[in-house]
């Protein structure tokens, strides 16, 4: 029996050499995390190329407002105020819609909302450092946040991270989830990072590097920093009415 259904095409393979080496000295939780064996190539799941998708149907109106979604009435975070935005799109410049972000971060200080931090910078009470949105149909998201503050780590005897924020992004696909870190243009801190110079290719720390773009900034309340997501692409022929992709 045939299938109405369209057909399911794998996603493109990692690029090992485009992505940093699991294991580097200078990056010293990584001795511990890095597979000690060579790795095994497995084909794509069924699970994974249909996929599940996650907590679309729980995002909440402020989710995606981190200088409100944990303050207090009236109140409001401290710090830069500033709005993220950009497009997720897959390796072929294509727009993947729907898709679940969250994103997490220190407060303006420098510091997470976590017990583990211990880093001396005050606890914002009007700050979770956390969120969610979901793209819409060209693969746009934005969400507003204060802008975050770099913080010491115990690496080496001096090491900084620089200001970032953490992006999880679930695909149309499991295969296509990524986990990965945005900087801002312009800090010092960047080059001078183990977990920045675990990167070979300097175009690869680029894309990691969000652009201020004063043409989206909000005169007299927040900055606009440009970041777009590229997830791996699905192998499957377009169809004309469903340009996203099977």
């Amino acid at each position: 029996m045939s299938s109405n259904r369209a057909p399911i095409a794998s996603f493109f393979p990692r690029d090992r050499q485009w992505h940093p080496k699991p294991l580097d000295p200078g990056y010293k939780s990584s001795v511990l995390r890095a597979p000690s064996r060579p790795l095994v190539a497995v084909a794509n799941s069924l699970s994974e190329t249909t996929g599940p998708a996650f907590g679309h149907d729980i995002i909440g109106a402020l989710d995606n407002d981190l200088i409100l979604n944990f303050a207090k009435p009236g109140m409001s975070a401290v710090g830069e105020r500033i709005i993220v935005e950009g497009r997720v799109l897959d390796e072929r410049g294509l727009p993947v819609p729907n898709v679940l972000l969250e994103f997490w971060q220190a407060n303006a200080g420098g510091r997470y909302r976590h017990k583990k931090d211990g880093y001396l910078a005050a606890l914002d009470p009007n700050f979770g450092g956390c969120g969610r949105t979901i793209s819409d149909d060209d693969g746009t998201y934005a969400f507003r946040t204060i802008r975050p503050g770099p913080y010491p780590w115990p690496n080496g005897p001096n090491d900084w991270r620089p200001a970032h924020i953490h992006f999880s992004v679930f695909g149309q696909g499991f295969a296509q989830r990524l986990i990965t870190q945005m900087y801002f243009e312009g800090d010092p801190l960047i080059p001078r990072c183990p977990i920045v110079r675990t990167i070979n290719d300097p175009r690869a720390i680029d894309q990691l590097t969000a652009r201020l773009d004063m043409n989206a900034s909000v005169p007299m309340d927040a900055l606009t920093y440009r970041f777009d997501i590229i997830l791996r692409g699905s192998r499957s022929t377009l169809f004309e009415n469903r340009m996203e992709g099977n």
